[in-house]
């Protein structure tokens, strides 16, 4: 507690402030000072005659207060420390009752904490013994999971290589027969081509020369045949392509099976002979609470025994599939040369004559071109025509976005307002007809060109017609592919 007073030779100055406590507030001795009398600070004029040293060495007796004199310098201790009336308006002192009372409270609190203390301690040590073993088994068990799952993991791989290899070799084989039955179909697009040309050439002939003689029967029997065996082809093709398909989903499900096999494989091995020394082991926390599983060790099993047995049964397909399509190329082989022998022997010449077509057909292609290049100019007056509508068109909305700009009342529905908007609806009514109009043009420009394309496919054919049974029909049949290229070369 700071000393109330000064030395001998001065005096207060101003109030003091009120005094600290000798003790820590203790709620047990509370009751102690409640009822003292509050601090009253000396007057400022006071005088203390006495020094805190002196106050030390003299506490033994009853101290006095008295104004200071310098008669009393002289004295003794005990006359110049007078009693001190009303002690409690200075000091403020606790009960030996409270003292007591703390420290029996103090040491029965420290006695209880040393007692939680000890018994916290002997817990956490058994606590700490029991979750080691714990966590070592736990640990123990998941490692010979882990080490079962390895195994089975190994199981399925040799499994899937097993079976993947397999399917590879026959995936193989069917592209192999695909290309065969690919380059025998291409084969017969050359026969068909000469008797479809012969039919169509033959039916462009004019007059008397479109006889439906034996000639144009043969023909017709070749393209029928030919045909039939293209669409047997073909779905034995199809049939191919889908087969593959099947094959490749079905190998594309075993590798990938696989590659999660061999991914899993990994991943599992490495987590089996992870130990609480291995490097590269961290902390991520939360992810106990992530269930990224989608499969249970059933449906895991069930998943890869089902890629197997698909793959087995798209194998088995494939293999009859491949048997088919030896057998039909064989056969269409035979029936397409057997009816191109009877058609060459049926075959004579007809000529025609095509020059009056020919010249009609000039002369109508001339008159279509002549149109064309008129409706040309007529579509490139028309967007001129639209083009000379801008202008006025921005001169009056120009006109009546500025008139919206007027003050106040001078926003007036005038007869100037209304000819402005009436002339921005003409103006547009007049762009849309012209637009209209080109599109009509546009349109007829398009089937101009269309006649016009036609016209000149028709006058090619025409001009082709002259030499079609003298020179082109029985010079394009000279040739006939050979048995082994329409079975298809291995």
């Amino acid at each position: 507690m700071e000393a109330v007073g000064s030395p001998l030779t001065a005096t207060y100055a101003h109030a003091r402030s009120t005094p600290t406590k000798f003790l820590p507030a203790i709620s047990t001795m509370a009751s102690s000072y409640k009822g003292r009398f509050p601090y009253c600070p000396l007057p400022q004029s006071s005088n203390l005659p006495w020094m805190p040293s002196t106050y030390c060495k003299t506490a033994a007796t009853i101290p006095a207060l008295a104004p200071f004199s310098k008669s009393s310098q002289g004295t003794t201790v005990s006359k110049k420390l007078p009693v001190i009336s009303q002690r409690t308006a200075f000091f403020t002192r606790y009960t030996p009752d409270d003292w007591y009372r703390s420290n029996l409270t103090n040491c029965k609190d420290a006695e209880t904490s040393r007692h939680k203390a000890e018994c916290l301690r002997v817990d956490t040590s058994r606590m700490i013994q029991d979750k080691y073993q714990q966590t070592k088994k736990t640990q123990a068990e998941s490692t010979k999971h882990l080490g079962g799952r390895v195994n089975d993991i190994e199981f399925w791989k040799r499994e899937l290589c097993r079976e993947l290899g397999e399917m590879i070799g026959e995936t193989n084989a069917l592209t192999d027969t695909k290309k065969r039955l690919e380059r025998a179909l291409a084969e017969t697009e050359a026969p068909l081509q000469v008797a479809q040309e012969c039919l169509l050439h033959r039916e462009k002939r004019m007059g008397i020369d479109l006889v439906h003689d034996d000639v144009e029967k043969q023909l017709f029997t070749e393209v029928n045949v030919i045909r039939s065996c293209q669409e047997r082809m073909q779905r034995c093709l199809d049939e191919a392509k889908a087969q593959l398909a099947s094959n490749r989903v079905a190998q594309h499900e075993l590798e990938r099976d696989l590659a999660n096999k061999q991914a899993a494989h990994r991943i599992d091995d490495k987590c089996h002979h992870l130990r609480n020394t291995s490097h590269g082991i961290s902390y991520y926390r939360g992810v106990e609470r992530v269930d990224a599983t989608i499969s249970v060790p059933e449906s895991w099993a069930k998943i890869t025994d089902d890629n197997i047995l698909r793959s087995q049964s798209e194998r088995a397909a494939s293999t009859k599939l491949r048997d088919n399509i030896e057998n039909l190329l064989m056969v269409t082989a035979n029936e397409m040369r057997c009816q191109f022998n009877r058609v060459n022997v049926a075959f004579t010449k007809r000529i025609g004559e095509t020059a009056d077509a020919k010249g009609k057909i000039q002369t109508h292609l001339a008159k279509t071109l002549q149109e064309i290049f008129q409706i040309e100019k007529t579509m490139e007056a028309i967007q001129k025509a639209i083009r000379d509508q801008g202008p006025p068109l921005k001169v009056a909305q120009t006109r009546l976005d500025e008139r919206t700009r007027r003050p106040n009342v001078e926003l007036c529905r005038d007869t100037a307002q209304l000819r402005l908007v009436s002339e921005v609806h003409k103006i547009n009514e007049t762009v849309q007809s012209l637009q209209q109009r080109l599109r009509d043009a546009e349109h007829t420009l398009q089937m101009l060109v269309h006649a016009k394309s036609a016209l000149q496919h028709d006058l090619a054919i025409k001009a082709n017609s002259l030499f079609i049974d003298q020179e082109k029909c029985m010079g394009m049949r000279k040739t006939f592919p050979s048995t082994v290229r329409l079975v298809g070369p291995v």
